[in-house]
């Protein structure tokens, strides 16, 4: 049940598609942070700014992941003001850590695993968290995304593992 053969693309710097692909995902992770930000407290708890990066980087490669992930933040705190400028920094060192494992370990298993996703989502959390405390001196601060933001992890985990075994498998 956990492991599903699909068709993973590495598009190339000068292929439209790569630019369009990202642009799809970016537009993503303007849209659902906003929707998640009507809950309550939803941002910090859902983390749906990393979403559609995983997603992206994982089923079409580095590249798509980098400009997701260098784009995503800033266009929200331009168009938003959230996230807030000062947590710029610690938001784009996750993004891109994220970016790149998750296409690393697509590129390496060339299957949508659970467990696979899962070790994603606890990579970039983990050494994004301890840049986060280097870059903030706070440990509280930097282990909050654990504290606050586990069903996120889980959803981000759970729903792009089933975003690619169903909708993706072309």
């Amino acid at each position: 049940m956990g492991t599903t053969t699909l068709r993973l693309y590495s598009l190339t710097s000068n292929q439209a598609k790569t630019y369009l692909a990202a642009a799809l995902f970016v537009a993503a992770n303007i849209i659902l942070p906003q929707l998640c930000h009507l809950i309550p407290g939803g941002g910090r708890m859902l983390l749906p700014i990393y979403f559609f990066t995983l997603l992206g980087a994982y089923k079409y490669g580095w590249r798509v992941g980098l400009l997701t992930a260098l784009l995503s933040a800033p266009v929200n705190c331009l168009l938003f003001g959230m996230p807030a400028p000062a947590a710029l920094p610690v938001i784009m060192v996750k993004s891109l850590l994220l970016a790149g494992a998750a296409s690393y370990a697509a590129a390496r298993s060339q299957r949508a695993s659970i467990l696979t996703i899962a070790a994603v989502v606890l990579f970039y959390q983990i050494s994004g968290s301890l840049f986060e405390w280097l870059w903030t001196g706070s440990f509280i601060a930097a282990t909050a995304d654990f504290t606050g933001g586990l069903p996120g992890m889980v959803l981000q985990a759970a729903g792009v593992w089933l975003l690619l075994n169903s909708i993706m498998k072309r």
